[in-house]
C-alpha cells in the first residue's frame, strides 16, 4: 500500500485555520508530543514512512525513534506494548493501519485494554489511544475496507470517537489522552483529503452535534458517511423536504440525549450506516428511538446501510455496496411519505 500525500501540494498552501483531516489529525499528535514527555506514537510504518496514509508524515525527524517507534507486523504484540506502557504511566498513542487489521490485537483490546479496570476494582487505568483507519471508496478491496466501528461499540469499557469534521480530527486527541479509559479513534480513510476550519474551540468525546437543522426527517450517521447524509440534505431541500443531520462522533458512550431530541422534534429517522445492517450500530440507534420514543414518530425507522457483502474490490461494485446519497434520499422520503 503506497502512502498518500497531502492534499496540499507546495506552493499551494491551506489559509492559516484551514487545513485538511490528514494535517489536522498530524498536528493533534504533534502538539501532544510536544506538551506531554509521556505522550509517544508507535505502529507499523509510522516513522520512517510516515504512515501508511502520511498521517505522521515528519514527526520522526522532529521527535526521535524514542518517541515515534515504528513497529514489527504484529498487531497483538504492539497493542499489547501500548497498554503495557499505558499501566507503566505512559500515553501511548498506538496506530493501526486498518480496522481489519486490528482483528489481530482484538484480544488485546477486549480481554485487557477494556476489562482491567474493572477487574482490578479501580486501581488501574488503560489511558492508551488507538488510531485505526476504517471505512471503504479507496478501491483497497475486502481486507482493508471494512466498517467494524459498531462491533467495538459493543465493548465496555472502551471509548469510540469517530471525527467526521478537519476541526473534530483537529481536537479529539486531547481528551482521548486526558481520558483514563482506552480510546478507538476511527478515521475514515475517505475523510483524510478532505478540507475545513479548526479552531481552540475544546471538543467533547461524549455529544452528538447536529450539523444541519431541520423539521421534516433526522439523519442520523457518523463518520465517513457525514458528507453523504449533508449531500442528501441538500437534495430534499430542493424537494422541500427539510432534513436533520446529527453527527454521532462518539459511537461509545452514545448521545442518545441529542439524537432523541431530534426526533421529537422532526417525528421521522434514518440512519446511515456505512457497516453492514445486521447487528449493526444502526440497529442500535433505531432500537433507542422505538424503545423511548416510540409515540413521537410518525413513520417506521429506515435504515441506510452496507450491502452484506465483503467489500468488493472492483471500483463500480464497490460504489453499489455503499450507502449513496439516492440510498438516503429514498429511505426519508419513504418516512414522509
Amino acid at each position: 500500500m503506497s502512502a498518500v500525500t497531502s492534499a496540499a501540494a507546495p506552493g499551494t498552501e491551506l489559509p492559516p485555520g484551514r487545513m485538511t483531516y490528514r494535517e489536522a489529525l498530524r498536528e493533534s499528535l504533534r502538539e501532544a508530543l510536544r506538551g506531554d514527555e509521556r505522550v509517544f506514537v508507535m505502529g507499523e510504518d509510522v516513522g520512517r514512512y510516515g504512515g501508511c496514509f502520511a498521517v505522521t508524515l515528519g514527526l520522526l525527524e522532529e521527535f526521535g525513534p524514542e518517541r515515534v517507534r515504528d513497529t514489527p507486523l504484529s498487531e497483538s504484540a504492539f497493542v499489547g506494548a501500548g497498554i503495557g506502557a499505558a499501566l507503566g504511566g505512559m500515553r501511548p498513542v498506538v496506530e493501526i493501519m486498518t480496522v481489519n487489521f486490528s482483528l489481530l490485537a482484538l484480544d488485546q483490546i477486549l480481554n485487557n485494554a477494556a476489562t482491567l479496570a474493572h477487574m482490578s476494582g479501580g486501581q488501574l487505568a488503560v489511558p492508551l489511544v488507538v488510531r485505526m483507519t476504517t471505512g471503504a471508496g479507496r478501491q483497497l478491496a475486502a481486507q482493508h475496507s471494512h466498517s467494524l466501528e459498531g462491533w467495538y461499540a459493543h465493548i465496555p469499557g472502551l471509548r469510540i470517537v469517530a471525527p467526521a469534521t478537519v476541526a473534530d480530527a483537529r481536537g479529539m486527541l486531547a481528551p482521548a489522552l486526558a481520558s483514563p479509559d482506552p480510546v478507538l479513534l476511527f478515521e475514515h480513510a475517505g475523510l483524510y483529503a478532505s478540507e475545513g476550519e479548526v479552531d481552540d474551540t475544546p471538543v467533547a468525546l461524549d455529544g452528538a452535534a447536529v450539523r444541519r437543522p431541520g423539521e421534516d426527517v433526522t439523519l442520523v450517521t457518523y463518520g465517513g458517511m457525514l458528507p453523504t447524509a449533508l449531500a442528501a440534505a441538500e437534495a430534499l431541500e430542493a424537494g422541500g423536504i427539510a432534513a436533520e443531520v446529527v453527527d454521532l462522533r462518539s459511537l461509545r458512550p452514545l448521545d442518545e440525549a441529542t439524537v432523541l431530541a431530534s426526533v421529537r422534534r422532526t417525528h421521522r429517522l434514518v440512519v446511515v450506516d456505512e457497516g453492514w445492517r445486521s447487528g449493526s450500530l444502526a440497529a442500535e440507534v433505531a432500537a433507542r428511538v422505538a424503545e423511548q420514543a416510540f409515540y413521537d414518530l410518525d413513520a417506521p425507522p429506515e435504515r441506510v446501510c452496507s450491502a452484506e457483502v465483503p467489500v468488493p474490490y472492483a471500483a463500480h461494485l464497490e460504489r453499489a455496496a455503499r450507502p449513496a446519497v439516492d440510498d438516503v434520499v429514498a429511505a426519508a422520503r419513504r418516512t414522509v411519505g
